[in-house]
C-alpha cells in the first residue's frame, strides 16, 4: 500500500450509479472497520522492495543505520557525502521509502550538499514499531534520531543542517522544531504539506484514492463513514497538540513550503493557512501540480526554487 500517491481516476470521479450506492448502503456495517484499519496502515503499511537505488542515479552512498532507542529498533540511512559544512536530511511520504526522494536527493547532491537520506520506522529498511499510539511522537524522533547522528559525527559537527520532509511527514519534519533548543536545525523544507486542519487530512487521502478501499466502501454513504472513521482514529493515533505554537524555533527558523496548485490530498488552501502563522516562512504554489509531482511536473523552477531557498538559509 503506498499512501502518498496521486489520485487514480476511479477514485476521483462522480456520484456512484444506483448499483453502487445500493452495494454501498448495504456495505454501511463494514465500514468503520475498515476505516480503523486503513488509519492502522497508514502508519504501519506493507514494505515493498526498493524501486530505485542510489547507483541508479549517479549517487555514491554508504549505508548506516541509526539506533533509534533501547529496544534495539534502528533507521536505515543512504549517506551521500558532498560539504561537510551544508547537510540536508531527507524522509519521505508516510507508505513509501527513501527511494521516493532519490530525485530530490540527486539534485541536492548535485550542487554540493552531504545528504541523509533515511527510512521511517515501519517503512524500507528500518525496523518495525507495532505500536498504534503516540505516532506523532514517535516519527518526529525519527527525524531527531538521524539530526542527533550526524552532530555527533566530527565531520558534521559544526554542519548547518536543513531537514526535507514530504507529504504526511512534512508534520514531524515541523513538529521537531519543538526541540530545536536540544537538536537544532537551519531551516526546513516541506514538500505537498503540512497543513493547518487535521481532521480531514486522512478522509481526502481515501477520497483522492490515496488508500486502497473496495469501490463499495469508497462511493455512497459506506465511503462518508468510512472516510470519518479513518479520520477520526488516525488523527487520534497521532496525540499532537496542532498546529505548534509561533514562538522560539518556530520564529526564527527559515522554511519553504511546496505546494500543489492541483493538490486534493493536502490541498494549498490548509497548507497556506498553516504557513502563514511562522514569520519566516515562504510558499510556492506550483501550477497544474498534484501531491508530490513537483519535482516532476515543473523540474528547473522546483530546483532553483529549493536550492534558492538553501543558499540562503546555510550560507554562513
Amino acid at each position: 500500500m503506498s499512501t502518498d500517491r496521486t489520485a487514480r481516476p476511479e477514485a476521483a470521479g462522480g456520484k456512484p450509479g444506483p448499483l453502487s450506492w445500493v452495494a454501498s448502503a448495504l456495505a454501511l456495517p463494514l465500514a468503520p472497520l475498515y476505516g480503523a484499519l486503513l488509519a492502522y496502515f497508514v502508519y504501519h503499511p506493507p514494505r515493498r522492495p526498493y524501486h530505485k537505488k542510489p547507483e541508479d542515479l549517479g549517487l555514491a552512498a554508504t549505508e548506516l543505520t541509526v539506533p533509534l532507542d533501547g529496544r534495539g529498533r534502528r533507521l536505515h540511512l543512504w549517506l551521500c557525502p558532498g560539504a561537510r559544512d551544508r547537510v540536508v536530511v531527507v524522509g519521505h511520504g508516510l507508505g513509501l521509502s527513501k527511494a521516493a526522494s532519490l530525485a530530490h536527493a540527486k539534485l541536492l547532491s548535485d550542487a554540493g550538499y552531504t545528504v541523509a537520506l533515511f527510512d521511517h520506522r515501519n517503512h524500507g529498511r528500518s525496523s518495525a514499531d507495532r505500536a498504534c499510539w503516540g505516532m506523532s511522537d514517535r516519527h518526529t524522533g525519527d527525524v531527531l534520531a538521524v539530526v542527533r547522528h550526524l552532530r555527533a559525527q566530527e565531520e558534521y559537527a559544526s554542519a548547518r543542517i536543513a531537514v526535507y520532509g514530504f507529504s504526511i511527514s512534512t508534520f514531524p519534519s515541523l513538529y521537531m522544531l519543538r526541540k530545536a533548543d536540544e537538536c537544532p536545525v537551519d531551516a526546513v523544507v516541506f514538500d505537498s504539506g503540512p497543513s493547518l486542519e487535521l481532521g480531514s487530512l486522512f478522509g481526502n487521502f481515501v477520497a483522492a484514492g490515496g488508500l486502497p478501499v473496495p469501490r463499495f466502501l469508497r462511493t455512497g454513504p459506506s465511503g462518508r463513514v468510512l472516510a470519518k472513521a479513518c479520520g477520526a482514529l488516525a488523527t487520534a493515533m497521532l496525540r499532537v497538540e496542532w498546529p505548534p505554537p509561533v514562538q522560539g524555533a518556530y520564529a526564527r527558523t527559515p522554511m519553504l513550503v511546496l505546494t500543489g496548485e492541483r493538490d486534493t490530498m493536502i490541498p494549498e488552501a490548509g497548507v497556506r493557512a498553516l504557513a502563514e502563522r511562522y514569520p519566516l516562512a515562504e510558499v510556492h504554489a506550483l501550477p497544474d501540480t498534484e501531491h508530490l509531482q513537483g519535482i516532476k511536473a515543473h523540474p528547473d523552477i522546483y530546483t532553483d526554487i529549493v536550492l534558492g531557498f538553501l543558499d540562503r538559509s546555510l550560507k554562513e
